[in-house]
């Protein structure tokens, strides 16, 4: 019986328009003896869980309002990406909408009574639906309009469509990333990407904060896949986004990081051009000028004006996690004018993830504890990755 529901349900979502797709995830909890089931999606900050909107002559699982992430049952079944259960009339089951490690929302089931199969049926249904959610979002404005409170300016715009997912990852790695402010966003930009045994990363912040920032932005992260999918090297990608930048946006400069982790031995290389160095995390402790090296020119000089690109090496162990981030972290200022500072940064990312904290969830509160930091208000961009290596079979340490 659940292979028949959730192979109609996969048939039914290929020529299904996105608006469809919660009718036909509220369909198949039917027809496998759940009440009713609705689909709630993040918002871009990750403050909200809002409910998608229901499809024509949907029954019980329609209409809702948006549900605060912190202080409620639906929230920490996002926070903790594990299934929740509340009674409010009927008996409701939370669950964890993930794509691959990347949590986008979560899944409410309702019914009469739990059984371990009903159980089992609603995490698989959960994972089904958050694979066609996902597989629509490329082609429709209406899960974007659902998970923004707010329009985006032109800049933001342009910077969100060059973004990868904020969160991948296989057993032996993780790498999750927050940015903010999230309808505002400039000059600031990351990139992630799995290839063979090989993770690639890039942080990149762009000097000022309008539209040709982000174009800036847009380039240097254009110009490092195309330079990575031609099999560059650390060195040459950095030097292929300078001389791009000299030749198409000459007014501007940019920080960056771009780096390698063999996932197999924990080797990581890297080049920075003028950006704060990593932090390298073990334990609950930083690595005191692990990933220091000495400093280079910023990007958009044009080849003849530096010295000659190096890549760096450091050797992680297993557990380690890598923190890359811009200076509008580190330098968000209160309201005394008191910096939030790189070592308040590391305290706290390192104490959520001792606790057992997953990774998208320690950023998703770092992020929002900078904001309060700055009263809500920040003066420059903040962009955070961090990257765990975890090279066990179960992918824990």
């Amino acid at each position: 019986m659940l292979g028949e529901v959730l192979a109609d349900l996969v048939t039914r979502s290929h020529q299904a328009t996105p608006l469809e797709v919660a009718g036909l995830v509220d369909a198949a909890a039917e027809a496998l003896g759940m009440d009713a089931a609705l689909l709630f999606l993040a918002d871009v900050q990750q403050r909200l869980l809002v409910p998608l909107p229901p499809s024509p002559g949907m029954s019980g699982g329609g209409a809702a309002e948006p549900i605060p992430i912190e202080g409620t049952v639906a929230g920490w079944a996002y926070r903790t990406e594990s299934v929740q259960l509340s009674r409010h009339g009927a008996l409701t089951l939370w669950l964890p909408l993930i794509d691959g490690v990347e949590r986008i929302g979560v899944l409410r089931v309702t019914a009469d009574r739990l059984t371990a199969r009903l159980l089992d049926h609603a995490e698989i249904l959960a994972s089904v639906a958050a694979v066609i959610v996902v597989g629509k979002s490329g082609f429709s404005d209406l899960y974007a309009l659902t998970t923004r409170r707010r329009p985006m300016t032109i800049a933001a715009e342009m910077v969100w469509a060059f973004l990868p997912p904020r969160t991948l990852g296989t057993h032996q790695v993780t790498s999750t990333a927050v940015l903010e402010p999230a309808y505002e966003i400039g000059g600031d930009a990351f990139d992630h990407s799995l290839h063979d045994s090989r993770l690639h990363l890039a942080v990149v912040d762009a000097m000022g904060h309008d539209l040709a920032s982000g174009l800036c932005s847009a380039v240097a992260l254009a110009t490092c896949r195309a330079a990575r999918l031609a099999d560059g090297t650390l060195t040459g990608i950095a030097e292929r986004v300078d001389a791009e930048l000299e030749h198409w946006l000459p007014d501007r400069i940019l920080t960056g990081v771009f780096a390698d982790l063999d996932l197999d031995s924990g080797s990581l290389s890297w080049v920075n051009c003028g950006h704060p160095p990593p932090l390298l995390i073990r334990g609950r402790h930083i690595v005191p000028h692990a990933l220091e090296a000495p400093s280079q020119l910023p990007l958009g000089l044009g080849p003849g004006n530096r010295d000659t690109l190096t890549a760096h090496q450091a050797q992680l162990e297993p557990g380690d996690r890598v923190l890359i981030h811009t200076d509008g972290v580190t330098e968000a200022r209160s309201q005394t004018g008191e910096l939030f500072g790189e070592q308040r940064l590391a305290d706290f990312v390192a104490r959520s993830l001792s606790s057992g904290e997953p990774a998208p969830e320690a950023l998703r509160r770092l992020i929002h504890t900078i904001l309060d930091h700055h009263r809500g208000r920040l003066r420059d961009d903040a962009t955070i990755v961090l990257v765990e290596w975890h090279p066990t079979p179960d992918g824990r340490t």
